[in-house]
């Protein structure tokens, strides 16, 4: 079927028996449990997520007994955690100031806050209480990364893309003290809201997603620009919901860079901190130029830079698949901003590949290729090969390579 317009893009795909419900399987339960039947149904996905995720937690605590090194505090403490965990405790700091890579006004404050809150109600420390969130959030990920999929190509497709997504090279990063798992549920059930033009759930949670991380701005972006599109087929009575899902989408993230710069008194706050960090945008030169350095000039590049330059070109490759087949524009919009924005920067390079984690929808075409081969065999070689080497990928990450993830 060949959509006749970029509006009817996001709907070419949603046969109308499949409409999806609304995040977490819509309002009120019935006295059978909606949202119980919904988990139900995902229940195989999830239990393969957590198989591949058990896979890499197991070979990571090997890899640190080996080298006499501590799994939890590699998992709840280090890195960006320990910023995040510096904000739940202390709160964001009062002005700009000058030294490079020292403010924390660049970290985005749901998931600080909501660690924050839950430690008031959980016992333990704020560390095991952000390493929880975040682990819980990865199965509400990959709950939204099996909605999306099931959705648009039935529940096998749906698994697989859940599968994969659980072992691509740096999906350590889901069960660590960071905000990706976080962003991508957000991510997730927003675009699955936004694909059944449930407008005011997707502008919701899109926005949420602008408080999370930086490139909340790419659901914002899908979100809107479906949700107006849509108002040209939409009933009179239902373009208010999309205009104002439109509407609340970047809310989250306007309100924050607004903020920064009302607290250090300028009105490009947040941007200067930015470039604090070195983490402006270049169109992507700084990109292509370390490329070129890894790939061509350097005689030993790091191992972890090598798997980063891998992921950033399969992932440009993958998207140009995904606009062959012509995904819904919720997804592309989505999938196109967040390339533009990771590729496009001229930070440091090393975590470009984490910061593509939330980019599942790009996958969609390796879980339909996986769905499609005819025997189950080579699928279930495939899918332990990538587990395995997901595995080795994360613990070299955290443990070898000595910079951040």
């Amino acid at each position: 079927m060949s959509p006749a317009s970029p509006a009817a893009t996001a709907h070419a795909f949603v046969p109308a028996s499949r409409s999806p419900q609304a995040p977490g399987g819509g309002g009120a339960p019935e006295p059978g449990g909606r949202l119980l039947r919904s988990l139900r149904y995902a229940g195989p996905a999830l239990a393969a997520y957590l198989a591949v995720r058990l896979c890499g937690l197991l070979v990571l605590a090997r890899l640190a007994h080996t080298k006499g090194h501590g799994v939890w505090p590699t998992l709840a403490t280090s890195w960006d955690s320990h910023w995040y965990l510096g904000i739940a405790a202390d709160g964001y700091a009062e002005a700009l100031g000058t030294r490079v890579n020292d403010n924390n006004l660049a970290f985005f404050p749901l998931y600080p806050l909501l660690v924050k809150a839950l430690a008031t109600v959980i016992p333990g420390s704020r560390a095991s209480v952000g390493l929880l969130v975040a682990v819980v959030a990865s199965f509400v990920a990959a709950w939204g990364v099996f909605a999306v999929g099931d959705l648009l190509y039935g529940r096998r497709t749906g698994t697989l893309l859940t599968v994969v997504w659980g072992a691509l090279p740096v999906a350590a990063v889901q069960w660590m003290g960071y905000t990706e798992s976080l962003f991508t549920a957000l991510s997730a059930w927003a675009l699955y809201a936004a694909l059944g033009d449930r407008w005011l759930w997707a502008g919701a949670l899109a926005s949420l997603a602008g408080l999370t991380r930086p490139t909340g701005v790419a659901v914002a972006a899908a979100v809107s620009l479906a949700a107006l599109l849509s108002c040209r087929r939409s009933p009179p009575g239902r373009r208010a919901a999309a205009v104002t899902g439109a509407a609340v989408a970047p809310l989250g993230w306007l309100a924050y860079v607004a903020w920064v710069g009302a607290r250090v008194g300028r009105w490009d706050g947040y941007f200067a901190v930015q470039r604090l960090w070195k983490n402006e945008w270049d169109g992507g030169r700084a990109t292509l130029l370390e490329l070129r350095q890894q790939l061509v000039y350097a005689s030993r590049p790091p191992l972890f830079l090598l798997i980063v330059s891998a992921v950033l070109i399969v992932s440009a490759v993958l998207y140009l698949l995904c606009l062959t087949d012509r995904q819904p524009l919720p997804l592309l919009v989505f999938t196109g901003v967040l390339l533009l924005v990771v590729l496009g920067s001229a930070g440091v390079y090393f975590p470009r590949a984490r910061f593509l984690l939330p980019g599942f929808p790009l996958l969609l075409p390796l879980a339909r290729a996986l769905a499609g081969a005819r025997s189950t065999a080579t699928v279930g070689v495939v899918l332990v090969a990538a587990a395995l080497l997901s595995a080795w990928a994360g613990a070299h990450m955290l443990l070898v390579w000595p910079g951040p993830p």
